[in-house]
């Protein structure tokens, strides 16, 4: 699939004002300063569609971009950030909760994953979060430009390990991407492309 338009809609912090168009959505989400505004931008062919900054944890809203005129793609706020005010200090904030459990249009959710480190308790905490409430998910590690492919490959098989160890039947479908070098675009925007065409056809609503 190319990317042909990608047009900012609207940011918000209310599931209820999210647009009302019946299209498949496909929600970004990681640890913060886990480089998912370079990975939007890498995607969508853009350099400034979503917003980069030096300061983890600055999205702090749900922001629907339209894809193609004919899909979502939306950027959602960062998780387990330290320095977030005590009242967004839980491990992601009550709207992001609400859109999960609730946003009918939501077909699939990315979770990001900075590859260069070592598995952390707080995405296999989030994924599992996910798996409990039954929202579809795919992974897709970050930053595979900064470190060998040999490290790449022990770090996924980490988090099998781990994931396996919390009851996992198997491990979610992955990609290893990176914004700097566009490694994984063509497979993660394919896989999009795949599920809307499903979507599509099996779902008089889209």
């Amino acid at each position: 699939m190319k990317i042909n338009t990608a047009e900012f809609i609207i940011s918000n912090s209310d599931v209820a004002k999210c647009p009302k168009d019946f299209l498949p959505e496909y929600a970004f989400i990681g640890r913060s300063n886990v480089g998912k505004s370079s990975l939007i931008n890498m995607l969508t062919n853009q350099k400034k569609l979503a917003k980069t900054s030096g300061r983890p944890g600055k999205t702090q809203l749900i922001n629907h971009f339209l894809i193609n005129n004919n899909w979502f793609l939306v950027d959602l706020p960062g998780y387990g950030y330290a320095k977030v005010s005590k009242k967004t200090k839980s491990i992601f904030q009550e709207f992001i909760t609400d859109y999960f459990e609730t946003r009918e249009q939501l077909v699939c959710a990315f979770v990001l994953i900075d590859i260069r480190h070592e598995a952390q308790t707080i995405d296999i905490e989030f994924m599992s979060y996910m798996g409990e409430s039954e929202i579809p998910f795919c992974i897709v590690f970050t930053k595979a430009d900064k470190i060998s492919k040999v490290k790449i490959d022990s770090h996924v098989a980490a988090y099998k390990k781990k994931m396996f160890a919390n009851n996992w039947a198997e491990m979610p479908h992955y990609f290893v991407t990176s914004a700097t070098e566009s490694t994984g675009k063509e497979e993660l925007l394919s896989y999009i492309d795949e599920v809307n065409q499903e979507v599509f056809k099996n779902n008089n609503q889209f």
